[in-house]
């Protein structure tokens, strides 16, 4: 980093950490996940506001206990949709503070803004907010992560003397948002910058499409789509850490050893051209850009729509019709998870899916196309076969 911290190039995202059935984090698990990863010299760790429904900041307040917190570098973020007055934003960080169970944040973040975002934020004093926090040591580094145009992004990171952004970046995300140019960009002015969603939120790991698979088998060298994707990434002198939201051991371990041997400007032409390919494809296949990331959760109808979506694209990509909407409709009816969610004409239409989206997807006319789809009019007879099938009254 230019401020001069060493951090690791493989961070631990805390928005995806094992969970229990009820959605509550797993917390035995999740303790041993990070500091197992810790202790093996993971040292950033990036959590915000509202991940797991605001429990992952608490669980990482108990997790860094022992010693723990003076190994790590400790990211969150300002939740800036709440943020209505300047009191509000002393008010944020002083409960984030409690809940981490510490005295200071190493990098203090505003989440998730745009143009639109940063010019409120502005009006509100968001400047002063920033420069006090770092004089009064509760906060080491400040950034933002983003989620807008690049033009956008030029503006903001023009606009103040940042020391760290967060941008999403993976190999079909080259021109969206930020992309290589945001990426070149803040390099160039000496901005650390965090790389979020390198796996589209898993959606480069699995399932992978047949058409796809065949791609990487081309390749001379085995490699897991997950380290492909991550390679390609750390190919990038530019990038100072690469986040991943790991919730098995068996992730952690392989990201570790993918840590451990890629390296900027490592790749080959060839291996760069394959995953050109392979990107084409995906963009080919994929109908929605939906990362899974849940800031449209919790819907006022239950909509669930991170996993109505991820079904959507899963119907399009492999074709099984029947299976795809057999689950689809079990799932909204709490057979697999015993937790009913709402099916997706049940959307009132009150946008305020869109307004949280970090991708601004159109996500009311999405859940239209979806009904068609998975549910039009044979929906009332899946779903009486099912409730027949599996007991349900």
């Amino acid at each position: 980093m230019p401020n001069g911290d060493k951090l690791s190039i493989l961070g631990f995202g805390c928005m995806r950490l094992p969970s229990n059935p009820d959605r509550t984090i797993n917390r035995e698990e999740a303790t041993k996940q990070i500091r197992g990863a810790i202790d093996k010299g993971i040292n950033y760790l990036d959590t915000a506001w509202p991940y797991h429904g605001g429990e992952s900041e608490e669980l990482l307040g108990y997790v860094l206990q022992d010693g723990y917190r003076e190994k790590v570098k400790l990211a969150t973020k300002l939740p800036t949709w709440l943020v209505k007055t300047r009191e509000d934003m002393d008010s944020f960080i002083s409960q984030q503070l409690d809940k981490l169970q510490t005295d200071y944040v190493d990098y203090y973040l505003l989440h998730g803004i745009d143009g639109g975002m940063w010019r409120i934020l502005l009006q509100l004093g968001v400047k002063e907010f920033l420069d006090d926090i770092k004089a009064r040591g509760i906060v080491k580094n400040v950034g933002f992560s983003f989620h807008g145009t690049y033009d956008e992004f030029v503006d903001i990171l023009d606009s103040y003397n940042w020391d760290i952004c967060q941008i999403q970046y993976n190999f079909l995300d080259t021109h969206h948002q930020a992309g290589t140019k945001g990426l070149k960009y803040a390099a160039s002015k000496g901005v650390g910058v965090v790389i979020m969603e390198p796996l589209r939120g898993g959606k480069l790991t699995y399932p992978i499409p047949k058409e796809v698979e065949q791609l990487w088998d081309t390749s001379k060298i085995a490699r897991t789509p997950a380290e492909w994707a991550l390679r390609w990434v750390w190919n990038h002198p530019e990038v100072t850490v690469v986040l991943s939201g790991m919730n098995q051991q068996w992730q952690i371990e392989e990201n570790m050893m993918t840590a451990d041997e890629a390296y900027p400007e490592s790749l080959t032409k060839d291996e760069l051209s394959l995953i050109k390919e392979v990107a084409k494809k995906y963009n080919k296949l994929m109908k929605i850009g939906c990362t899974g990331c849940n800031y449209c959760q919790p819907c006022p109808m239950g909509v669930d729509i991170p996993d109505i979506f991820e079904t959507y694209n899963h119907f399009h990509i492999f074709g099984d019709e029947d299976e795809t909407k057999f689950g689809y409709t079990a799932r909204r009816l709490g057979i697999f998870t015993n937790k009913p969610y709402s099916f997706a004409h049940q959307c009132s239409e009150c946008g305020r899916c869109e307004d949280l989206c970090p991708q601004k997807l159109n996500i009311i006319e999405l859940l239209k196309k979806t009904r068609e789809d998975l549910e039009n009019e044979e929906l009332p007879d899946r779903v009486a076969l099912i409730k027949m099938i599996f007991g349900k009254e």
